[in-house]
């Protein structure tokens, strides 16, 4: 079953630069992704397609049975209730707990406040935090502040995850150990994932199916796939 199915797709920004080229890509539901490339090939642009950020200029980006190109401002949040995002800078609130920084959008939502509590509880758990929901970020290390990042994006079981440069900020041990939290998202909530990431050994490793752009071009497609991306452009 396709939960993105993206036929044809430009992205050619104001200043004339086209940052998606002729793209046609499908991920399956429950798929785990990579997107590498160098800077500048177009990642950042796609995954914003992904969310509503970006409207394609020519083409068709389809999320979870949404056209994202067609869909009015007022409605983008049906299409981000199906998703998760992670980035690289936590952006946690400094002020909130572990548990207020998950709640907060379920609260946003008008949701039960049993209800939340249920669903923060599992989340943290799912990250090996269940033990620091009185924290503040500040007292967390930048492993744990990025699990916080993930628990926060699963709290609602989004049907994708979407990983821009998860990992970028933190040394290779833990970043390991968050790419290891992610894919156990995947395996046990069939969550589908799309990570853009430049780590060579984290993608080399996993033997998932890797994405390459270039220029905003679709260059590589491969099942257990290892990281081609060229750096130097």
């Amino acid at each position: 079953m396709k939960f993105v199915d993206i036929k044809n797709c430009y992205k050619v920004y104001n200043n004339g630069v086209t940052a998606i080229a002729d793209l046609t890509l499908q991920i399956d539901k429950g798929e785990f992704v990579f997107v590498t490339g160098a800077s500048g090939c177009g990642k950042s642009t796609f995954i914003k397609l992904l969310y509503r950020e970006e409207k394609p200029t020519k083409g068709s980006v389809m999320v979870g049975g949404i056209n994202v190109a067609k869909l009015y401002n007022r409605k983008v949040y049906k299409l981000r209730r199906k998703l998760g995002i992670v980035f690289q800078d936590f952006k946690l609130l400094p002020k909130l707990t572990v548990y207020e920084n998950v709640a907060f959008g379920l609260e946003n939502i008008g949701m039960k406040k049993s209800d939340i509590k249920e669903k923060v509880l599992v989340a943290l758990d799912r990250v090996g935090l269940k033990e620091k929901t009185r924290s503040f970020p500040n007292q967390l290390s930048g492993g744990e502040q990025q699990r916080v990042c993930i628990a926060r994006a699963i709290v609602n079981e989004p049907k994708l995850l979407i990983c821009d440069e998860p990992t970028g900020n933190l040394d290779p041990k833990t970043s390991k150990e968050i790419v290891k939290v992610i894919n156990n998202i995947n395996k046990e909530m069939g969550t589908t994932v799309i990570m853009v990431t430049h780590d060579k050994e984290i993608v080399n490793s996993m033997k998932k199916r890797v994405i390459t752009l270039e220029n905003g071009v679709l260059i590589n497609d491969t099942m257990k796939g290892k990281y081609t991306a060229d750096e130097s452009n």
